[in-house]
């Protein structure tokens, strides 16, 4: 049985917590910046924990992270 690849395309966007659960960054902070508020660029900075619906996806194109 070959061995199964991990998606390094996902393997960059999330990591896994000392728990397992998947983390990932916010979307919405690359550009257009200046009409966004202080308040909300700041709160895009956060990692936060991947929705329960998709982790079965992830896990199964990361198998080893």
């Amino acid at each position: 049985m070959p061995s199964m690849k991990t998606s390094r395309s996902a393997a960059k966007r999330f990591k896994v917590t000392g728990t397992g659960k998947l983390t990932r960054f916010k979307a919405n902070k690359r550009h257009i910046l200046t009409k966004k508020s202080t308040k909300r660029k700041r709160n895009l900075r956060k990692s936060i924990a991947v929705d329960k619906t998709n982790v079965k996806n992830m896990k199964k194109i990361m198998p080893y992270i």
